[in-house]
């Protein structure tokens, strides 16, 4: 079922004791904006989660397929839509007849679920075409600014022999590890009904999609992100593809504060307030993990 309704929504997630999004440029510590000490997670590290979410759910089946994921070969990936439509691929180029080159990029939308709900570039040198996607997400950003702690480890073992013989059988290695003790983020996202019928995203992705965000940090566990949670989901749902209020105006509606002196080490030391006696007229409020 096709996509008749514009959403935006606010995500709110914690982190304890862990680094949600290392920053590769800056020795994998907790990325931060410079300016405002508040921390940031990557919409591409909220995708990213997402996608291994689906792809555990629905065991990377069509319609569920994903194309971005650990070790792919997009060309490959793109081959796949020339074999079933019966179509030889031209280096780097789509095929000529635009019905053929729409079918190709049709297909691909079809199959991946992250294609036709995030989008893709995949002129590769097998091309299948650009996608623009219907859901989209900006960078999560600390409620307050964080602080980021460095940790010395000890691992009980080394490498290599000569690394054990040089230290005469002790075989300890050093290593370090970075940690936020406590932060709150908050994420705002949109979804076009127009872009989503385009694409062929349907209600039953985007139910897929919430369920998601409401459960893709309980899988998603290792020693370095330590505890990660949903806090809220706030869905705003217009009542016309178009919508029916600007997106700005919804985001000022929710208010999250403070509620608690000295530093924050829990979503209870916040308090998050929704003001739903100014919501616009054809604009509903749909609210997970309430």
């Amino acid at each position: 079922m096709s996509l008749n309704n514009r959403y935006e929504f606010v995500y709110l997630f914690d982190v304890k004791d862990g680094n949600p999004n290392g920053d590769p440029d800056a020795g994998n510590l907790p990325r931060v904006d410079a300016e405002t000490g508040q921390g940031l997670v990557t919409d591409v590290c909220l995708k990213r989660k997402v996608r291994n979410y689906v792809g555990m759910v629905k065991a990377e089946t069509p319609p569920f397929e994903i194309y971005i994921k650990e070790k792919a070969v997009l060309n490959n990936n793109n081959l796949k839509a020339y074999k079933e439509l019966g179509l030889k691929p031209e280096s780097k180029k789509l095929p000529k007849k635009e019905e053929d080159a729409k079918k190709i990029t049709q297909w691909m939308c079809q199959n991946f679920f992250d294609i036709r709900t995030f989008g893709a570039v995949m002129s590769t040198e097998v091309n299948t075409g650009q996608v623009r996607g219907p859901v989209q997400m900006n960078f999560a950003r600390s409620i307050e600014p964080v602080v980021s702690a460095e940790h010395s480890i000890t691992r009980m073992a080394v490498t290599t022999e000569k690394e054990a013989e040089a230290q005469s059988g002790d075989n300890r290695t050093m290593g370090r590890k970075f940690t936020i003790p406590y932060g709150l983020y908050r994420c705002h996202g949109f979804i076009s009904a127009n872009l989503a019928n385009q694409t062929g995203f349907s209600e039953e992705d985007l139910e897929l999609f919430w369920d998601s965000l409401v459960n893709m940090l309980d899988h998603d566990r290792s020693a370095s992100r330590g505890e990660m949670s949903p806090c809220a989901l706030l869905v705003f749902k217009h009542d016309s593809a178009l919508g029916n209020a600007p997106a700005r105006k919804l985001f000022e509606l929710v208010d999250v504060k403070r509620k608690s002196e000295g530093p924050a080490r829990d979503f209870s030391d916040y308090e998050v307030t929704i003001k739903e006696d100014q919501m616009p007229k054809g604009v509903q409020l749909i609210k997970y993990l309430d």
